[in-house]
């Protein structure tokens, strides 16, 4: 019966992932992703219920559209199945079993696909457009806060210690409005300030540290790299132009989600 569950949670966690490659795609193009129907982005032709199937429509396809035969960018094949077994992942380390079913577990269960949604959604369009969207931030922001309450008056977590991110939030809002008054327009910083409080609300400080330390070395072996090319290159960029592309959300999210696993699993496995 936890074999059924799962396949459940992997069907789920791929419907997901089609959603979050049409959210990444349209969410910083201010285009609605509730209501207007899937199209091929370069055709535009609406796509029919047939051509939607995560990863049955893109393998019966052969990777290209019905309608103008262009090639879809196999990243959404590749969203899709990790999405999948993201769930399954995250439902394992959860201990989210029929015998052990509980609404209590169910409830974090459901709160933690809301939080990876963020997250996903969060690295995705940074991976794309190297930018923290306000929207998507604001997104992260109202499940936090719903995510404390929960926790403070369900599960009598420190009332104490959740109000102190929501004192962060808030000074952070502050730098936010002034820096876009002054500048009009968003600050990178800002937003990746606005996802590690986000990170650290639903994942611990434990493991929100570990993910930045992980990004930094990430980044600095990622500049040594390209540091290396360059010298074989006649115009050579600066560190700070190769810094200015280099997609801090996209790294931050990834090692969040990583150590998370990590975590659970360690625990549970001494559980054990």
């Amino acid at each position: 019966m936890n074999l059924i569950l799962y396949i459940l949670i992997f069907i789920i966690g791929m419907l997901f992932g089609s959603f979050y490659t049409l959210a990444v795609y349209r969410i910083p193009k201010r285009q609605d992703i509730v209501h207007t129907h899937s199209y091929c982005p370069n055709c535009n032709h609406k796509l029919g219920f047939l051509d939607l199937i995560p990863i049955i429509s893109y393998v019966v396809l052969k990777g290209k559209c019905r309608y103008c035969k262009n090639k879809i960018r196999p990243r959404y094949l590749i969203l899709e199945m990790l999405s999948g077994l993201l769930f399954v992942a995250m439902s394992l380390v959860m201990d989210f079993r029929l015998e052990t079913l509980t609404i209590t577990k169910i409830i974090e269960f459901c709160f933690m696909i809301l939080y990876i949604t963020f997250i996903i959604l969060m690295a995705g369009i940074d991976k794309e457009n190297r930018k923290m969207d306000k929207l998507v931030s604001v997104y992260g922001i109202v499940i936090s806060i719903m995510y404390m309450v929960y926790l403070c008056i369900v599960e009598q977590a420190n009332i104490y210690r959740y109000g102190i991110y929501l004192i962060l939030y808030i000074i952070v809002l502050i730098f936010d409005t002034i820096t876009l008054k002054k500048y009009a327009k968003n600050s990178y910083v800002i937003g990746i300030l606005w996802m590690i409080i986000t990170m650290i609300i639903f994942t611990g400080e434990y493991i929100t540290s570990n993910a930045i330390i992980c990004t930094l070395l990430a980044i600095s072996f990622y500049l040594l790299l390209h540091k290396i090319k360059e010298r074989k290159r006649k115009n050579k960029k600066t560190e700070k132009q190769i810094a200015n592309h280099l997609s801090i959300g996209f790294f931050l999210g990834t090692f969040n989600i990583l150590m998370l696993l990590l975590v659970l699993f360690v625990t549970n496995y001494q559980r054990i």
